[in-house]
């Protein structure tokens, strides 16, 4: 039961941020657009760091100095597999008008929740090899650690599923689509989450490996979409504010749960 609430928890969280095309009449404002893209990158990184790196370091303590190869190694894994899929598939980043990836003749709408997807698919993996880890009783995990990382990427999923769920709806999109498309955007997460639990269990010895992979993959979508998005043009700096409270809140929620 806590595993299966653990994985449903991220999901819960994006419907709830769509939910919000039904009660906001206006696009959001670029100040709070900015605010959460910011507070979602601090979210992820502390996640990455305190959830992911740490413990696969942890795990591999026993190897003294070298203990820090399995976490490089599967740190730059995962930033090469979501480099791949963003050069592999055809996606459309909200707010922009030029695609990325391969030529398609897919609709608008079925681009941008292609680039969501993409976005969410790291924080299932996440989820997903800690609960792995915790189960099997890996060093520097438990089943509330796990908690703590699932209860704060579903935190950073509200404003996201907002962000998702409102551009939607300007595309034209009526409030039952523009909310179901922002919802199924994180759908991906507790089935990504699964495949990697599924994974885990064959592959106990790497499993410092497949936690600095899913801290790379998540470090990407950061630097590659969050960042860029939260600190062009104006109000910068309400991106690094946010960024600052969701590492904080993050960072609180790994040590006071674990």
């Amino acid at each position: 039961m806590t595993l299966a609430i653990g994985l449903l928890i991220p999901l819960l969280g994006t419907m709830l941020g769509a939910a919000f095309v039904f009660f906001m009449k206006d696009d959001m404002s670029p100040r709070v657009q900015k605010l959460l893209l910011g507070f979602a990158s601090g979210v992820m990184v502390a996640a990455s760091v305190w959830s992911l790196l740490i413990p696969a370091m942890e795990m591999e303590a026993d190897n003294g100095k070298w203990s820090v190869l399995p976490a490089a190694v599967g740190f730059m894994l995962g930033i090469f597999f979501l480099l791949a899929l963003d050069e592999l598939t055809p996606h459309l980043h909200i707010g922009t008008d030029t695609p990325e990836g391969p030529r398609t003749r897919l609709s608008r709408t079925a681009m941008l929740a292609l680039a969501v997807t993409i976005h969410n698919l790291p924080e299932g993996m996440a989820v997903g090899v800690v609960f792995a880890g915790a189960e099997q009783g890996a060093s520097g995990l438990s089943i509330a650690s796990a908690l703590a990382v699932a209860l704060g990427i579903a935190i950073q999923n509200v404003p996201e599923g907002a962000i998702i769920s409102m551009p939607m709806r300007a595309e034209g999109n009526s409030k039952w689509r523009s909310f179901m498309i922002g919802s199924l955007s994180g759908a991906v997460e507790p089935l990504g989450a699964i495949a990697v639990m599924l994974l885990a269990s064959l592959l106990v010895p790497v499993m410092p490996y497949m936690l600095a992979f899913a801290a790379g993959a998540m470090f990407y979508v950061v630097v590659e979409e969050l960042i860029p998005e939260a600190s062009g043009g104006r109000h910068s700096n309400l991106s690094t504010i946010g960024f600052a409270v969701g590492f904080v809140l993050m960072m609180v929620l790994d040590v006071v749960m674990d």
